[in-house]
């Protein structure tokens, strides 16, 4: 359950220049993630948090804050290739072809909407005929069968 006060004293710790316990960042990113915590309090940690900085514990529990804050595939023996985004889908459209032609399984989650140009599945949606409405049983299937598959992300990490 969360508590109201764990963002508050989040805020004021990291404001201050202190470091957040994992068990504390852990109900911040459940508070967020379930609606509780507002955005305008959200967005002031992460302003404490640029400013001030993060240490590698800090950085570690936030990062598995945010993995475990939503559903979870396991796709062993796979690679996936992740970025930040930018202008063209140029490295995911090109690359992970060539990675399962030379032999390396391939399972790909992807976003939508992600800025001006979109994101990897609003791209590929573009094209007629193409889906990412798969059941993770049919992308399992897919990798298996032709060695890639790309789904869209949705609730895997929640925003």
């Amino acid at each position: 359950m969360y508590s109201g006060s764990a963002i508050l004293d989040a805020i004021e710790t990291k404001k201050r220049g202190g470091e957040l316990p994992a068990g504390a960042i852990r109900a911040v990113v459940e508070g967020y993630t379930s609606g509780e915590v507002p955005d305008y309090q959200m967005s002031a940690l992460l302003m404490a948090i640029f400013i001030r900085g993060m240490d590698y514990e800090e950085t570690l529990a936030l990062t598995e804050a945010m993995a475990y804050s939503g559903e979870r595939h396991y796709f062993p023996d796979c690679v996936d290739k992740h970025s930040t985004g930018g202008v063209g889908d140029k490295i995911s459209l090109t690359s992970l072809p060539v990675v399962a032609a030379c032999g390396v399984t391939v399972a790909k989650l992807s976003g939508r909407g992600l800025g001006t140009t979109g994101g990897t599945i609003d791209k590929l949606e573009s094209i007629p005929g193409f889906s990412f409405d798969l059941p993770e049983e049919r992308m399992r299937e897919q990798v298996e069968e032709v060695g890639l598959a790309i789904m869209e992300a949705g609730d895997l990490a929640r925003s």
